[in-house]
């Protein structure tokens, strides 16, 4: 997380909208010197002064009030998730101390969960966005993921640095693009997090694509869709997925990759399973010992 996350966000946001999307009229927008909204207007908007706002984006104002964030919420057209982005980065300037902690240990009723998904692949992450568990079948499809060591075993990691995994995701750019905005959640949400600032700190370093998605401070969450991939023994697969939270290990997400009942890919899973099963190599991946 940067020194002054909050400012810069805002002026993303602001940047991102048009005098005629909050209804100004046309001639406001004629002869504008700056992309987007001026930080007057978002400030009337708010209904706080201009000073105050200047202020807010350039880091020398104390935390806004919860009144103060909801205007904005409102002047910069936030959807929900922008709207608990804005919050939690806020309550990071308050120094806020999140509750991440080291990777824990799956348990051993959630490891039978994986263990009993036959044609689903599927993997338990934590706080810190590192793999802490996968099945069999997650680890077929994903075998340069599960072989990494475990402080760097994240899907995002791999996704944004790993050359191979261009080849594995059919869409790689917006897969990669999701895992950045998903990224950007996951630091405000737990701002003195260093081993997710550490994972921040060097995709800026080694993805040559990060930094320019990182600064455009988009966030989003998506807890279910549709992923294409395309894997060497199985061939291309079209897979949902949903992200789920344990009610017993909130610091966990549980991730599954299905696809629907006769379908071609449920076929090619099925042969995947199979192939991986001789010799006996199908035992679920506990790795947090690794």
């Amino acid at each position: 997380m940067g020194k002054n996350d909050l400012g810069e966000f805002l002026r993303a946001r602001r940047a991102g909208l048009t005098p005629d999307q909050i209804g100004l009229p046309v001639e406001f927008g004629a002869g504008r010197r700056v992309a987007g909204l001026r930080r007057g207007e978002v400030a009337r908007l708010a209904g706080v002064s201009t000073e105050y706002y200047t202020r807010l984006e350039q880091g020398r104002a104390r935390q806004p009030s919860e009144q103060v964030l909801d205007a904005l919420c409102d002047a910069l057209r936030l959807d929900d998730i922008e709207r608990r982005h804005l919050f939690a980065l806020a309550g990071a300037i308050a120094g806020h101390r999140d509750p991440a902690g080291p990777s824990a240990r799956l348990r051993p009723a959630l490891r039978q969960v994986l263990e009993s998904m036959d044609l689903a692949a599927a993997f338990v992450s934590d706080r810190n966005l590192t793999v802490v568990g996968g099945n069999a079948l997650w680890a077929l499809l994903f075998p340069a993921v599960a072989e990494l060591p475990r402080r760097e075993r994240s899907m995002a990691r791999w996704t944004l640095l790993d050359p191979r995994a261009r080849l594995v995701w059919c869409d790689w750019e917006r897969v990669a693009r999701d895992y950045v905005h998903g990224l950007r959640l996951a630091a405000a949400a737990q701002p003195r997090n260093q081993r997710i600032a550490s994972l921040i700190g060097e995709l800026m370093m080694r993805s040559p694509e990060f930094p320019a998605w990182w600064s455009e401070h988009r966030v989003q969450e998506r807890s279910t869709g549709l992923k294409r991939l395309h894997h060497p023994v199985a061939g291309d697969l079209e897979l949902r997925y949903e992200v789920l939270t344990p009610v017993a290990d909130p610091g966990h997400t549980l991730v599954v990759y299905s696809a629907p009942t006769g379908s071609p890919a449920q076929e090619r899973l099925r042969l995947l399973a199979s192939w991986g099963s001789e010799p006996a190599t199908a035992t679920t991946r506990d790795t947090t010992g690794s």
